[in-house]
């Protein structure tokens, strides 16, 4: 490594030392520490003062400190245990402190409390299985202010056609409204991160969509495997097929109807496909009502995906 290049690298690890921790990469730890964007994404929730906040992944504190000063509570979930005692640090002794209560462990695998608001700068290794846990929560909460990497905000609000639309665009749209608020540089953190960040809100569809979500996931996962390709195609996988006719012989069995004799699994998809208008569509181009469509006329079938 050039000398400039190890001093420069020894200058900043020294500097992070200086605050007493070294981040852990493993758990994606990029501490947000420019107060203005932490002011905005607090100000973007819209927060009130009877509120309950979760937030994931606190870091050191400089987001936190912000939440408690405005709500009833703050939850925060932190699964390393030297930040939590920083965090401890930071409020022990001050009147925020009976407003902070901390969850230790891995947010995947935790129950979540009850919540108002949700506002974090998310460790982006879990960004996916974490929006599907906030949307899939009961009771259903206001609102969601969340850091994530850049590419993966812009398929949160992707739309049908774009170069990044794709089945976690249409699985979040579906349960909820998701907004792009703001972009975020990668020097706003400590250490920088390798990608460009943004900020999005999600509101949560309440009531949600009358449609078993299994059910529909089931179907998007099949339709965007090949996404650039037609339905006709992707339904056409041996895979696929084996799937949905054990699906079907099961519902069969389970409502005590006879398989009629002439039953051939590729022949009844093809002929859903083509009745509902589908069979030359591509998911890419697909919106969230041509899927519930498809949905409905494939389940009015005894055909299932979950």
């Amino acid at each position: 490594m050039p000398k400039v290049k190890a001093e420069k690298k020894s200058r900043i690890h020294n500097e992070i030392s200086k605050q007493g921790i070294m981040f852990n990469k493993d758990f994606g730890q990029h501490i947000l520490k420019n107060p203005m964007v932490i002011t905005a994404m607090v100000e973007k929730a819209a927060l009130r003062p009877t509120d309950t906040v979760l937030e994931i992944g606190p870091g050191t504190g400089n987001m936190t400190v912000k939440l408690l000063e405005q709500v009833k509570k703050v939850v925060a979930c932190e699964i390393d245990t030297r930040l939590v005692a920083e965090l401890q640090k930071r409020v022990q002794g001050t009147h925020l402190q009976s407003k902070l209560q901390i969850v230790v462990g891995d947010v995947l695998k935790s129950e979540l409390p009850f919540f108002n608001a949700c506002v974090a700068n998310v460790p982006y290794q879990i960004s996916s299985p974490l929006v599907f846990k906030l949307l899939l929560h009961r009771p259903f909460f206001r609102c969601a202010v969340l850091m994530f990497q850049r590419e993966f905000a812009q398929r949160l609000v992707a739309k049908p056609g774009d170069k990044l639309y794709c089945r976690l665009s249409v699985n979040t749209q579906l349960l909820a409204r998701v907004d792009m608020l703001m972009k975020v540089g990668k020097n706003n953190f400590r250490p920088p991160p390798k990608v460009e960040s943004s900020v999005v809100r999600i509101e949560p569809k309440n009531p949600p969509p009358p449609i078993s979500y299994t059910e529909w996931d089931g179907l998007t996962r099949i339709a965007f495997t090949r996404k650039n390709k037609t339905l006709g195609s992707a339904f056409k996988q041996s895979s696929v097929l084996a799937t949905l006719d054990k699906n079907y012989k099961l519902h069969c069995s389970l409502h005590n109807k006879e398989v009629p004799a002439n039953y051939c699994i590729k022949t009844k998809i093809e002929e859903i496909l083509t009745n509902s208008q589908s069979l030359e569509k591509r998911a890419r181009t697909m919106d969230l009502d041509d899927f519930m469509v498809l949905l409905h006329a494939f389940n009015a079938e005894g055909i299932h995906f979950s």
